[in-house]
């Protein structure tokens, strides 16, 4: 699977897509869920919450292990996908459909700072 240019792009291998509203939707990588396996549960962060970028602010478990969800960009939660914890196989076959939660940034650097697909795939393929 191809990892969508409309998004950016962090080392710890979330995705971010900015929306018309100015929020960012927030997912992880299809990489990211290759490397977990069969994801079996979601806790998402409180609505409302600050959280800085790089910040671990939600976690996805799968029958191999668990791992954080950093944040990709400083600012505050707007909205989690409140349909994802009961359908948490949706990251595995639909991971770039399946966001996690909107962050309204405090300022667009962060999201500048991410790779561009062609970066992130560059990247993933020096790690493995």
């Amino acid at each position: 699977m191809s990892d969508p240019e409309d998004r950016r792009y962090s080392p710890t291998h979330q995705w971010a897509r900015p929306n018309p509203d100015g929020t960012l939707a927030v997912g992880i990588t299809d990489f990211a869920q290759s490397q977990l396996g069969d994801v079996m549960f979601i806790q998402l962060p409180e609505v409302g919450r600050e959280v800085a970028a790089g910040e671990a602010c939600a976690l996805v478990e799968s029958v191999k292990s668990a791992s954080d969800v950093h944040a990709p960009a400083s600012g505050t939660i707007v909205t989690v996908n409140e349909a994802l914890p009961d359908h948490a196989e949706s990251l595995n076959t639909e991971p770039y459909d399946s966001w996690l939660f909107t962050l309204r940034p405090k300022t667009t650097h962060d999201y500048e700072a991410l790779m561009s697909a062609a970066q992130y795939h560059s990247f993933i393929h020096q790690e493995t």
